[in-house]
């Protein structure tokens, strides 16, 4: 339904899948998989497919640690947004982008649930996008060390409230990878 004027399109936003981003995260190889499922789906749909990789001080551009997983292939003819804040919007050409194409409706996968994801779920709210995370295919490192409750908890309390989230003249939603569609 979206609130943003003739964009019918469905894009699938592949957030931070990076080497250090998620080397050590919790069901990592699980994720990458649907994900991996995830980008094929959506290419065979007809669906875009955006990526989106951080870069600050500690990640550095084009650096190995700032490479995409290797299981994980963008086609060239696949856009790429740069970013160095959590939301993938802020300080990026995101919105432009997914105009250029009519995109309304975002599918959102990637990390880290806890910062990166929540944070473009919601800056994509905001700006008037229709919403679906999928459940089974975000992910985390373990923050435990610093307060943070364990990363499985962090996931299924993400998953948990973004499936209530609620607007005017759009929508959120939590969907499994098996679940997906780009088309209807």
């Amino acid at each position: 339904m979206s609130t943003l004027e003739n964009r019918p399109a469905t894009a699938l936003i592949v957030i931070d899948m990076q080497n250090d981003v998620v080397g050590g995260a919790f069901r990592r190889d699980e994720v990458v998989a649907n994900i991996g499922s995830l980008v094929d789906r959506a290419r065979a749909e007809g669906a875009p497919v955006v990526w989106v990789q951080h870069s600050d001080d500690e990640l550095v551009r084009g650096s190995e640690a700032w490479q995409l997983v290797p299981e994980l292939t963008r086609l060239e003819s696949e856009r790429l947004v740069h970013k160095s804040y959590g939301d993938s919007f802020e300080g990026t050409d995101l919105d432009s982008v997914l105009a250029d194409v009519a995109v309304g409706a975002l599918v959102v996968a990637g990390a880290e649930t806890d910062a990166c994801i929540r944070s473009t779920i919601h800056g994509a709210f905001t700006r008037g996008y229709d919403v679906t995370l999928v459940g089974d295919a975000h992910t985390a490192g373990d923050k435990t060390a610093w307060g943070a409750p364990p990363t499985e908890a962090v996931i299924a309390h993400t998953n948990l409230y973004w499936q209530h989230q609620a607007a005017p003249g759009r929508t959120a939603g939590v969907t499994s990878t098996e679940d997906v569609s780009f088309t209807g």
